[in-house]
């Protein structure tokens, strides 16, 4: 389903919100991610548990593969790098909102990157609207580093990772 058909449970308003996302890896010659520092007023003075995956909402009409690469070019102002891509599964983040999320092994120019924007009212009840980066920096670093930044959720996508990484013979099943 992940694939290839709409997620019909964007159909109910009522359920969960559900993002997608997609982690970049490389050996260099340790394991490290790329992930990014969460973007706006709300998360500018933070940094552990305010880093994600490039990742976004979808909805009815789209797949989550198809989000998730649409996501990343969004985020990042690149397309996904041509690679395998390796599905690690759907985690809940404390909001209730639930996240799919796919790695890839390749390298990405950092000085490449172009930060997507979104737009919020702020400070909020001033009617003022103000332009925010979604992801204010991305950097390359460890599973360790990165298991200290990322939003607590989003840190078993790091776990299934390594685990496919440890048994690349396996035959590729979604993680439960």
């Amino acid at each position: 389903m992940l694939e290839s058909q709409p997620d019909p449970a964007c159909e109910n308003p009522g359920m969960a919100k559900r993002s997608a996302g997609i982690l970049l890896f490389r050996r260099q010659p340790e394991l490290q991610v790329l992930i990014g520092h969460l973007g706006g007023p709300l998360w500018s003075r933070r940094d552990s548990a305010a880093w994600s995956i490039p990742k976004g909402e979808y909805g009815p009409d789209e797949t989550p593969l198809r989000a998730a690469r649409r996501e990343f070019a969004e985020e990042l102002g690149l397309p996904v790098p041509d690679a395998e891509l390796i599905e690690l599964g759907t985690v809940t983040q404390s909001g209730g909102k639930q996240v799919t999320a796919w790695a890839a092994e390749a390298d990405l120019d950092l000085d490449r990157v172009v930060l997507g924007t979104f737009e919020l009212e702020w400070p909020r009840g001033s009617g003022r609207i103000q332009r925010f980066p979604e992801l204010d920096r991305v950097e390359w670093c460890t599973s360790e580093q990165a298991g200290d930044r990322l939003i607590a959720s989003q840190r078993q996508f790091l776990d299934r990772l390594a685990d496919h990484l440890l048994r690349p013979h396996r035959a590729a099943e979604p993680p439960r």
